[in-house]
């Protein structure tokens, strides 16, 4: 709003002081940050309060189950409504909303917002701890996935450069683009000079094929992306900071991702496609990064508050967008690395006991899934619930509290989005 409002001015009675500021990405996103920080702790204390007066809180975790002892139950949860509102108060002040990628990250954040709104409201106030119908979080992430790559397909404002080239002419640095055309190209990690174009792929198909093709796969590449990163983000919210933890990280190379292919000057250095209109999503990513922080302010050990699947597929829902539309997807198994470790050890944990259940076997690969439940639970415990279970990968004896873990998981995960910026230059 403050952007458009500023822009008429402008454009109304010319220069007005200060007013030429809002058109500089820099200085809306770092401003953005720091309100949507600012926002999310003050109405995280405030939205605490609320549920805590209104008996709103986590009703499935015990003591029980910790072998810490660490006391869980009757925490506030839907902690993601902090993080959602933290996220779009700023964009809808500070951003561009006539810019097509601003508008398609707000419709990821409402949309996935509302699918675990939905979970959340069924498991505490229907008492239901399975809640939302897993096939109906599967058509909601879906749904978005084809908005997504549908609009980048058809959006006559959607386009890329593939390559940005630079000049000195009469002592003035001049950029040469090549023309902006609609493409399935994506980044290639650690290769110069190239990118993939998807349509490629079928080449067999002939040439006034291939391209439709190419989009068809993109659209779908565009769905698994986005189902895969928000269920992977929704397995790693199992202990305090966790999923906002690592997120914020994600969302930091993320925003420094996005900033080099919304400006000529920095993808013609790093050799990165130009993608015209995507510095806005710096905006929204410094908003996503600040939200989430203020929000560790009151998720960190001992939570005060859970995301909640309103939370973690909003967040996941984000990432996987965000990386489709600057298209650097193929970063995104390096990037989210711990994201898809928790998904590979559920399913390779599920595949493995369904397969050895049907010989009357209870074999297990770890001692729980998701992956960080297995640093935290005994041989013990396991054997206590199921005591004919075999365990493959037992680990050592000592068993390490939620915030080592935690902290371990982030540190991975800050390696990991520091391996992905040096793709930028490693190639």
């Amino acid at each position: 709003m403050l952007y458009h409002l500023f822009e008429w001015i402008q454009s109304a009675y010319g220069h007005v002081i200060g007013a030429r500021l809002f058109t500089y990405i820099s200085f809306r996103a770092i401003t953005a940050g720091i309100i949507a920080l600012c926002v999310s702790i003050w109405f995280g204390n405030w939205f605490i309060n609320f549920m805590k007066r209104h008996h709103i809180s986590e009703t499935q975790r015990d003591e029980k189950t910790d072998p810490f002892n660490v006391g869980k139950k009757g925490v506030p949860t839907m902690g993601g409504i902090i993080v959602i509102t933290a996220i779009l108060l700023p964009c809808l002040l500070l951003g561009k909303l006539s810019n097509v990628y601003m508008i398609l990250m707000l419709i990821t954040t409402l949309l996935m917002g509302a699918l675990g709104f939905a979970d959340d409201y069924i498991k505490t106030f229907k008492k239901n701890k399975d809640g939302l119908n897993g096939w109906v979080k599967i058509a909601g992430q879906v749904a978005l996935g084809l908005i997504v790559g549908l609009t980048l397909r058809f959006c006559p404002a959607v386009s890329i450069s593939e390559t940005v080239t630079h000049r000195i002419e009469n002592n003035i640095e001049v950029f040469e683009k090549t023309p902006e055309i609609k493409s399935t190209q994506t980044t290639i990690p650690f290769v110069k000079h190239h990118n993939f174009n998807y349509a490629d792929l079928f080449s067999w198909l002939g040439d006034s094929n291939k391209y439709r093709a190419g989009w068809i796969f993109f659209v779908l590449l565009t769905v698994f992306v986005v189902a895969a990163v928000s269920n992977g983000a929704n397995l790693n919210d199992g202990m305090d900071g966790m999923c906002a933890g690592n997120s914020a990280i994600i969302g930091v190379a993320l925003l420094i991702l996005a900033y080099t292919s919304g400006s000529v000057v920095w993808a013609e250095y790093f050799d990165v496609m130009y993608i015209p209109g995507s510095e806005e999503i710096v905006v929204f990513l410094a908003s996503f990064v600040g939200a989430l922080v203020g929000y560790l302010w009151f998720n960190g050990f001992p939570a005060q508050v859970f995301l909640g699947d309103t939370g973690s597929l909003t967040v996941g829902g984000i990432i996987g967008v965000c990386a489709m539309v600057i298209h650097k997807e193929l970063l995104i198994p390096v990037l989210c690395g711990v994201f898809l470790m928790e998904s590979i050890s559920v399913i390779i944990q599920t595949q493995v006991y369904k397969f050895y259940k049907k010989r009357g076997q209870h074999v297990r690969i770890w001692k729980r899934t998701p992956l960080h439940d297995h640093f935290r639970t005994s041989v013990e415990q396991v054997l206590k619930n199921d005591p004919s279970c075999i365990i493959k990968f037992k680990g050592g004896s000592n068993l390490h509290h939620e915030t080592k873990i935690v902290l371990r998981f982030c540190i991975v995960t800050l390696i990991l989005a520091a391996i992905t910026i040096l793709t930028l230059k490693i190639r």
